[in-house]
């Protein structure tokens, strides 16, 4: 039975002994879980990946004619268990992996997926996603951008923002407008486009934390080819709802691409709560452990979270959009776990700002950095809107722009 699927705990011996062999071990000076990276790192993240492909564990849930291995979710929880004490190619993780081959899997040609998702898997090729613009806000389909077809061609003019990690990639996924005189939703398209292209002017972005993750970018005259547009033209909306319902996935901890995971040193995020308070002499005050206990029992709903919505998108038994339940409490559960160090560390994650090190000045970073959970991925207002209409089946909202031509629909100036 050639066809068989290994057995998870026969796949975890094996993955268990070829990392000990073939994998570098986590540097215990290294600072993880943090957006500054250094370029070097994206260089030996892709090496990561080739020596994940070459030894037949990258793409686990990926099918075997795309490069990956076409196992099973509980294949990759396995691998990841083993994997936490070496180092992984993670930058990789999102949006390359988790939300843009995800898509490419779904609704990309064949063609697309030999080149593109074979080599996002094989570590050749790094995607990032095209969407947000300055003018739309969390208004997505109110983008601006437009594509216009000549011949095998298309030519791209516009802008687009908040473009994560697209310094590092080599292709992105770019939602456009191909028909004005169509309402917004039913005139957009989604193309493939390089990154680095003479027509394209990217710069990047700094934050309030020092990273300089996100990036913005020009298009001026940008001709791709015709036979890079994902799906059919003019229904990009649809291809890009998908690639949303990845991108919630993995933003909400839920998707079966994404291979490891990042250290648990390094910032506020994977800080232990308990450690913050022995450091601030806390450990003791009865206010102090009823807020760890607290924090605690929010992560075990989390996770509980997590995988109940995702065996039941599996099943059938709930809708793709089940996954804004995932994202919503991305956000709103690490706030809440931000709000609780802050108020442990009080004065401390203050005065150890901006030359402090270590995790008091983390707790502080983070709390300048709160609200980014609540609106990488799309917003929580809209994750809200996502879960009352298509999930629970609530009235829509109202929309003045409903079927209306774009060219005809008022923007402010």
């Amino acid at each position: 039975m050639s066809d068989q699927i290994e057995a998870v705990e026969d796949f975890r011996l094996r993955a268990r002994a070829w990392l000990a062999e073939n994998m570098p071990k986590l540097d215990p000076d290294k600072e993880y879980n943090t957006n500054r990276v250094a370029d070097r790192e994206w260089v030996e993240h892709r090496e990561l990946q080739k020596k994940l492909f070459a030894g037949g564990f990258a793409g686990l849930c990926f099918p075997k004619e795309y490069g990956g291995q076409g196992l099973t979710p509980a294949h990759q929880a396995a691998f990841t268990e083993e994997s936490l004490p070496y180092e992984m190619p993670l930058r990789l993780n999102i949006p390359s992996l988790g939300i843009c081959s995800g898509m490419l899997l779904d609704m990309g040609s064949e063609e697309q997926k030999q080149k593109y998702l074979r080599g996002a898997i094989s570590g050749e090729i790094i995607l990032c996603q095209f969407l947000s613009e300055p003018s739309g806000g969390s208004d997505l389909a109110g983008l601006l951008t437009r594509a216009q077809r000549d011949g095998d061609t298309y030519v791209i003019n516009g802008q687009k923002t908040w473009s994560t990690f697209a310094y590092a990639a080599d292709y992105a996924t770019c939602l456009v407008r191909t028909d004005w005189d169509a309402p917004k939703h039913r005139g957009l398209s989604m193309i493939i486009v390089p990154v680095h292209d003479a027509a394209t002017h990217l710069n990047r972005v700094r934050m309030v934390d020092g990273s300089d993750e996100f990036c913005e970018e020009f298009f001026t005259d940008l001709v791709v080819p015709a036979e890079n547009l994902v799906g059919t033209e003019n229904d990009g909306w649809t291809v890009g709802q998908r690639q949303l319902f990845y991108e919630r996935q993995a933003v909400g901890g839920g998707s079966p691409y994404v291979s490891g995971r990042a250290p648990s040193r390094g910032n506020a995020a994977g800080l232990s709560i308990e450690s913050l308070a022995r450091e601030v002499g806390k450990d003791q005050d009865p206010a102090v452990r009823e807020l760890v206990g607290w924090t605690h029992a929010q992560d075990v709903v989390n996770h509980q979270l997590i995988k109940r919505i995702t065996v039941g998108m599996a099943s059938g038994e709930y809708p793709a959009m089940a996954s804004s339940m995932m994202r919503l409490a991305h956000a709103e559960i690490p706030q809440a776990k931000v709000d609780v160090m802050f108020e442990i560390a009080g004065d401390a994650a203050v005065t150890s700002l901006p030359e402090g090190d270590g995790y008091l000045r983390s707790v502080g970073v983070a709390v300048l950095m709160r609200q980014g959970a609540s609106l990488g991925g799309g917003s929580s207002e809209m994750s809200r809107n996502m879960i009352s209409e298509r999930v629970l089946m609530m009235p829509r909202e109202y929309a003045a722009d409903r079927d209306v031509p774009f060219r005809e629909v008022r923007r402010g100036r």
